[in-house]
């Protein structure tokens, strides 16, 4: 098997003119250089150099070896290289997903930017799943960072999940509602009669499992609304008048112009957005949950 010692003795030998010159460029032995071109020879079975009184010449054999073993050896180098940086987190694509109620705007962006800036080698893939579904997808290996409104009711295996901020909720109305231009914060208990475009799905936690919570303190379950969604369309649901919702603020980022928020006066309305990865991340992935943590 050639090994890329040979490979570097026979292209040095051959860019410097000579056995000696090469031999103090690699700081090794003229003899052990001589051993390995032998070795790399006899493998070969046939000459690469013409010995001669002044300086060895290249064969015609290797004249055609010599080209190839160069660029070989250059394409070893960057594929150390890019091993290199991908395990010290410096080149690579991270793939992140986000809730539909974690939107991709103000602070979020502002840390992924800075991340970016960081590491110019890397590159990101952002797509939208639920909570229940990013800690599969990050359990299985497809994903590696999960952004996700707690709480998460179900755990996987080998996913570590770590609150990264807090925000508060508000009360989201179509501009028609009564209570669409109160002066007022409102409180929970004023809601009981209200429509509620999302209710908690029995297997599911995040947004709309903590709305129905923060209601029942106040002494009532919201009723569902005749339509429902928890995912982003339940902005659209509101402006259309079929019911409201608990939202978080930064919701108002990606809300049509002509919905009402409103502050909500129970000091318990306030909402954490976790971010989850594998418990032994790479080197990637811990640079950016580090980096977001910062930034946020």
């Amino acid at each position: 098997m050639i090994s890329t010692r040979q490979l570097r003795y026979f292209v040095e030998i051959a860019d410097s003119g000579s056995f000696s010159a090469a031999a103090e460029r690699l700081f090794v032995a003229q003899s052990a250089l001589s051993r390995q071109i032998k070795e790399l020879e006899n493998q070969l079975q046939t000459a690469l150099f013409e010995r001669t009184a002044r300086q060895p010449r290249l064969t015609a054999a290797g004249e055609a070896f010599y080209p190839r073993a160069r660029n070989l050896l250059a394409e070893l180098l960057k594929a150390s290289e890019m091993a290199t940086q991908v395990g010290n987190g410096q080149l690579g694509t991270l793939r992140l997903s986000h809730s539909s109620t974690v939107p991709m705007s103000g602070v979020l962006l502002q840390g992924i930017g800075t991340w970016l800036e960081l590491c110019p080698g890397v590159s990101m893939d952002i797509v939208k799943l639920s909570s229940e579904a990013q800690l599969e997808e990050i359990a299985d290996g497809r994903l590696d960072v999960g952004l996700l409104r707690l709480p998460v009711l179900r755990q996987r295996e080998g996913v570590r999940v770590l609150p990264l901020y807090t925000e508060p909720l508000v009360l989201a109305v179509p501009t028609n509602h009564p209570l669409a231009h109160s002066d007022t914060a409102v409180e929970l208990a004023r809601l009981k009669d209200e429509a509620f475009i999302s209710i908690p799905h029995p297997q599911r936690g995040g947004l709309s499992y903590l709305s129905a919570e923060l209601c029942m303190r106040a002494g009532f379950f919201p009723k569902a609304a005749r339509v429902m969604s928890r995912k982003t369309t339940q902005l659209q649901l509101i402006q259309a008048g079929f019911g409201i919702a608990l939202l978080p603020k930064s919701m108002q980022d990606i809300a049509p112009a002509n919905l009402h928020f409103l502050p909500l006066a129970d000091p318990d309305c306030h909402s954490t957005v976790a971010l989850a990865c594998a418990q032994a991340p790479s080197a990637l992935v811990e640079q950016f949950c580090q980096t977001l943590h910062k930034c946020l």
